[in-house]
């Protein structure tokens, strides 16, 4: 007999529909799966005989075909366990088939029947609604991903004999709900302060610039003074991700396996922070069969990139494009796949390789030059904000006045982002200051003459890029609108200028 139960997989970060095709016929007792299966998915024959005999049903006898359809895409992973299952108890009679057509079913099996979680649930769950599925059987711990979806029946199911149950109606389950209104009233209090950092105001100040308009970010300063502390602490006054934003995200962390047990959506931008060892593949996504990298985590968030000129030249180099773009395309031999990036970039570094500033350094010029050629030109005028990060002073550690909180600064930056959708509301690709491109920056930031003129003769005494002149322009905008400033003014040209200028003082 033959039975057919609905699945689905995933590709890059959005999901396709997959049906799971049991035929139970005469021959030498043999289980075949076909469709183009990898390994583990070819191991789920040993999992599935052993999950459906400990459930207390019987084995096929004869020959099980089961084909994973389209044939012609490559099945990856251990989620076609539970559909498999269902499929051979059909095929066998063993349980009543009628309701098979409206669930969507995904599970990995355990020996002993029960149900595992399975990575990229939210992708598939959004695909079974499109598809018109009434609902989705899914692993318990995965259920609060799923139901994030509106309009979705999901079903946590524990176990096998569970599932069947259900699925005959002898077994009532309630479906999981979720509550979008409420899921991000999380409080903020557990969120690193900028109130625990002394000192640094003039850092603190580049910081919500670079919050308020999306941009990237270069602190250089020697050890010790507070880099890595502020870089954490960047997230946390960031705006809070909309319903969009969130799903896009979580689909990424889905997908990737590291989403918590029970966790439905990722509700704070993330903030990855790899090692300096990290090869091109780790940053940008790949293996054999691409999986999203660190800036695809960072999605939405933060990429901080701590001890800048000890990552390899190459890996950073990779970074160019996704830096532009908003999205890196990695190519293999098993295909192509384009996942989502766009982060900010938050880099520190010391400014020569003893870690103290180029007029006291002990290093020789040689030296210090080799060392901060790793960072090429090209990446370093796709960095908005060049900010010099000094020493603190004594009495601005002992000092017992606290600074200012993040909720204060956050209250701050989430006005001059909702400045900046009213403005790009008929541009839903530009979804701030950063992501302005020409014509954007053209139409939303006009100088007048003086002003012109001023930026013009701070460009020719600088010395800086044509890439630079636009960089320029998005920092003063969104310093106007930090100032809730219709038109940019000489003192916000003056300030961004400032904070583009410290690249040229060192490595010029």
């Amino acid at each position: 007999m033959l039975a057919k139960v609905r699945s689905a997989a995933v590709n890059g970060i959005e999901a396709y529909p997959m049906e799971v095709e049991v035929d139970s016929g005469k021959g030498q007792s043999a289980m075949v799966v076909v469709g183009l299966p990898d390994a583990a998915v070819k191991e789920s024959r040993d999992r599935v005989s052993a999950a459906v005999g400990n459930s207390g049903f019987l084995l096929p006898f004869g020959r099980t075909t089961i084909n994973l359809a389209p044939a012609d895409v490559k099945k990856e992973g251990p989620s076609f366990d539970l559909p498999i299952a269902l499929g051979m108890l059909a095929a066998t009679e063993q349980m009543a088939a009628d309701q098979l057509d409206n669930f969507v079913v995904v599970g990995e099996l355990a020996l002993t029947g029960a149900i595992r979680p399975v990575k990229g649930v939210l992708p598939i769950a959004l695909r079974a609604r499109a598809e018109g599925a009434v609902g989705m059987l899914t692993p318990a711990e995965n259920a609060a991903e799923a139901a994030v979806v509106q309009g979705l029946q999901v079903i946590p199911v524990r176990n096998l004999r569970e599932a069947v149950g259900f699925l005959e109606g002898k077994e009532r389950i309630a479906s999981t709900r979720v509550d979008l209104s409420t899921i991000f009233e999380t409080p903020w209090e557990d969120e690193l302060d900028f109130a625990d950092v002394k000192g640094q105001e003039s850092v603190k100040r580049a910081l919500e610039i670079a919050a308020a308009g999306g941009h990237n970010v270069l602190m250089i300063g020697p050890p010790g003074t507070g880099k890595s502390m502020l870089a954490k602490r960047l997230a946390g006054i960031l705006p809070p991700l909309t319903i969009d934003e969130a799903l896009e995200t979580t689909k990424i962390h889905s997908i990737a396996g590291l989403l918590q047990s029970g966790q439905g959506l990722v509700t704070r931008r993330p903030f990855r922070a790899p090692h300096h060892t990290a090869s091109d593949a780790g940053l940008l996504g790949g293996n054999i069969n691409p999986t999203p990298g660190e800036i695809s985590l960072a999605h939405h968030g933060v990429l901080f990139l701590d001890e800048l000129p000890e990552f390899k030249r190459s890996v950073l180099e990779t970074l160019r494009q996704p830096i532009e773009e908003g999205r890196v395309t990695i190519s293999r031999a098993a295909g192509s796949m384009t996942f989502p990036c766009e982060f900010m970039l938050v880099a520190a570094m010391n400014p020569t390789p003893d870690g103290k500033m180029p007029g006291e350094s002990r290093c020789s010029p040689r030296e210090i030059q080799k060392y901060l050629g790793r960072i090429s030109g090209p990446l370093l005028d796709r960095i908005d904000l060049h900010v010099e990060v000094p020493a603190v002073k004594f009495r601005e550690i002992t000092a017992g006045r606290a600074g200012e909180p993040s909720a204060q600064v956050r209250q701050r930056v989430v006005a001059a982002r909702l400045r900046q959708r009213e403005r790009f509301r008929s541009r839903p690709r530009v979804t701030c200051n950063a992501r302005m491109g020409v014509r954007e920056i053209k139409q939303h930031c006009a100088l007048a003459d003086a002003t012109l003129e001023l930026l013009k003769a701070a460009m020719a005494d600088l010395k800086l890029s044509a890439r630079a002149y636009d960089r320029i322009l998005r920092v003063a905008r969104t310093i106007a609108d930090l100032d809730a400033a219709g038109a940019i003014s000489s003192d916000h040209i003056m300030e961004a200028v400032q904070l583009r200028s410290l690249d040229r003082q060192i490595w010029g």
